[in-house]
């Protein structure tokens, strides 16, 4: 895989460089997706902001603030392993959240 948005059952998203892990059955040759490790997870963290108005038409005026923070806080790994039923979908992110996650865990500072 790359750098995905993951859903977890618990409602986090991460943002991480994911990669399945699957075994094949030697007869029928089908694959079977076990889990997923995740690269240097980050927790993607959204606040939405809504400004009121006396316009009624505030659809216009909402802001989402993205910041992240390292998936399990306390942790020294790099690399964490999640079972498949937690995942809920895995989708690519928007190009700024992704270069937004890069820049974090690569220490990029343009």
């Amino acid at each position: 895989m790359s750098i995905k948005l993951i859903l977890l059952k618990s409602g986090e998203q991460i943002i991480s460089d994911a990669k399945e892990i699957v075994s094949q059955d030697k007869e029928t040759g089908e694959r079977e997706v076990h889990g997923y490790l995740f690269e240097r997870p980050q927790k993607v963290n959204i606040r939405t902001e809504i400004l009121l108005t006396e316009n009624e038409d505030y659809t216009n005026s909402r802001e989402v603030q993205v910041s992240m923070t390292p998936w399990i806080v306390l942790s020294a790994d790099d690399k964490v392993t999640v079972s498949a039923d937690w995942v809920v979908t895995i989708v690519d992110p928007l190009e700024s959240v992704k270069e937004m996650y890069e820049e974090k865990v690569n220490g990029k500072v343009d």
